[in-house]
């Protein structure tokens, strides 16, 4: 039976990729910072990657790393601390999701840290990966449907709706991405995984129109210009991956179930 150890195990990605590993045969063994009751198959340890504080314990016994872990910042320094604590453990598997752009999206000036700096932290954690020593495969995937909804959210709320002027986006359903990643964990290290991306590709500014009628909503669309190399990148596409819409759930139908799921499509 394979022992797996899940970071970011109760976020929107983990939330979906622990049931299936474990559903396999799995043993799991999911990473938190706060105490949680084990249960249902599956093993809670307490731990922090950002101070290394249980980690080497968490790794007892451990075949398989999954690290769905991430934040808007400082990703590189949990990537570090867990990859310091697997080393000589002997796993097996290191898998690692990224995001789509990771390799493209300059993040050099003030205003690309400021509002990019996810790609150039998550671009660091792919590097630390590679040059761990351990056998590693990293997926790279476009935004979830869920980021954005929570976007459209907190943007709904304004007087008028501000967009990034020329920006697209190819949001991808997180239980797909996390389907593709338990394919991954239980198979062969690979490297790099192909790309995933949702089905269609969107101007920012469609994606809240959508929202907005899904909620019955009305609001002045504005296309603000954003300054920066990161910025410059994204108006070129940095972030999409069309040659692989993997993907099958649209933005359309995500709205769909979510607000029917909430049991409220109005404001």
């Amino acid at each position: 039976m394979l022992h797996i150890l899940v970071t970011g195990g109760t976020g929107t990605l983990g939330r979906n990729v622990v049931p299936s590993l474990r559903d396999a045969g799995c043993k799991v063994r999911v990473l938190s910072r706060h105490s949680r009751e084990s249960g249902e198959g599956i093993e809670f340890v307490t731990g922090d990657l950002t101070t290394s504080s249980g980690i080497d314990a968490a790794m007892k016994g451990v075949d398989i790393i999954l690290h769905c872990a991430g934040s808007n910042s400082g990703d590189e320094v949990k990537t570090q601390n867990l990859v310091r604590a697997a080393s000589g453990v002997g796993v097996k598997h290191l898998v690692y999701i990224s995001v789509v752009g990771a390799d493209r999206v300059p993040v050099e000036g003030f205003m690309d840290r400021a509002m990019f700096g996810y790609f150039a932290s998550k671009r660091a954690s792919e590097q630390i990966v590679i040059d761990s020593g351990l056998p590693w495969t990293i997926l790279r995937a476009t935004q979830f449907h869920d980021l954005l909804f929570t976007v459209a959210q907190a943007m709904a709320k304004l007087p008028v709706m501000p967009t990034f002027a020329g920006f697209k986006y190819q949001p991808v359903a997180a239980e797909e991405v996390a389907d593709r990643l338990v394919q991954l964990t239980l198979g062969e290290p690979v490297g790099f995984a192909p790309d995933l991306g949702g089905p269609r590709i969107y101007a920012m500014a469609d994606l809240m129109r959508a929202y907005l009628r899904a909620r019955h909503q009305r609001r002045l669309i504005i296309p603000m210009w954003q300054p920066g190399k990161a910025a410059s990148a994204h108006r070129a596409g940095a972030n999409l991956t069309p040659d692989h819409s993997d993907g099958i759930r649209t933005w359309e139908e995500f709205l769909a179930e979510r607000l029917s799921v909430a049991g409220d499509s109005r404001s």
